[in-house]
């Protein structure tokens, strides 16, 4: 007999693929919005072929995505709503399409780097950027499920950073600005200024104009390798250095340390790995790392090791209610 542990970790392939469908046509909003129903009332309603939605249902029934009755009615579980929820500051619909449409065709990557290495086999291969931002509509996909990952927990982030007496913040590759939002609407005196590539800068645009920031949320384009950060009191890296082998990462850091005022400080943002290795979010989206980029996920001490190879000092860790947490470093 095979364990539970076991069938998961074999079947996660086919519970992914049904969040991700049931999400794209519209099931959990089905269900959030008209209650629990039997697959056949909610094809008719989204449009969908009834007997293909019973056997994604009973497949998220089976992972307790959603609950099913006696009667063979639905329900999603209450817990989830917030992540299945398309109006949530917590939906992951986004980042959860990211995974089926990307990192999963990539994943077959992994023999090959088990076999030659990575750096054998990403010789053959664009660089990662330029696979991520080959378009307009390969770059807006990413940048969504970046805001999902992001906004969410940047509430929190922003109150665990303290800002008070801030005023001046750059967002390191601040992407369409979800941390940058989530500051500005906490702290009226601060002003920040997204540093990312140029393709992102129409994406900030938009979020200039839907948060009415004005002058106070700018953008400033560049390459981050080839170019100096603009001069602030603080700066932020969320969700950046998870993307980069240890010496790139301290050479950005000290980008950033060459551009913080005296007193400033260093925000890092990204998933922590527990000294035990866990927990699996951040396990699993290391070995995406492998694949999507050249980095990898580190722990809370690695972070600080890498800040204090760069000239910060003081450096402290936060941990947020999220997946995602704050690691400070302080300038003298």
């Amino acid at each position: 007999m095979i364990s539970h542990t076991l069938d998961h970790a074999m079947f996660g392939l086919f519970s992914t693929h049904a969040l991700h469908l049931a999400d794209k046509h519209g099931v959990f909003t089905h269900l959030i919005q008209e209650g629990p129903a039997d697959p056949a009332g909610i094809a008719r309603s989204r449009q969908i072929d009834a007997e293909t939605l019973e056997r994604l249902l009973l497949v998220l029934a089976a992972v307790s995505v959603v609950e099913r009755d006696d009667e063979g009615t639905y329900r999603l579980a209450p817990e989830l709503v917030p992540a299945l929820d398309r109006r949530s500051p917590r939906y992951l619909g986004s980042f959860v399409r990211h995974l089926v449409t990307n990192t999963t065709g990539q994943l077959h990557q992994l023999d090959a780097y088990l076999t030659q290495g990575k750096a054998a086999v990403d010789a053959e291969l664009p660089s990662p950027f330029d696979t991520i931002y080959k378009d307009e509509a390969a770059t807006e996909a990413f940048l969504e499920a970046m805001w999902q990952l992001s906004f969410g927990v940047s509430g929190e982030l922003v109150r665990l950073a303290e800002l008070d007496g801030v005023r001046t913040l750059v967002d390191v590759g601040g992407a369409s600005g979800a941390f940058a939002v989530a500051a500005l609407r906490s702290y009226p005196e601060l002003n920040v200024t997204v540093f990312d590539l140029p393709q992102v800068g129409p994406f900030l645009e938009r979020t200039r104009e839907a948060e009415g920031s004005g002058d106070r949320l700018g953008f400033v384009p560049g390459d981050f390798f080839a170019d100096a950060l603009p001069r602030a009191e603080c700066l932020s890296f969320g969700y950046i250095l998870s993307d980069w082998d240890d010496e790139t990462c301290v050479e950005l850091l000290t980008k950033a340390y060459d551009a913080c005022a005296n007193g400033g400080r260093v925000l890092l943002m990204e998933r922590l790995f527990d000294e035990a290795g866990g927990p699996l979010a951040t396990a699993a989206m290391n070995l995406s790392m492998h694949v999507e980029t050249q980095g990898r996920h580190r722990t809370a001490s690695e972070y600080t090791g890498l800040l204090e190879k760069s000239g910060f000092v003081d450096c402290s860790v936060h941990r947020s209610t999220w997946d995602k947490h704050l690691v400070v470093g302080r300038k003298p």
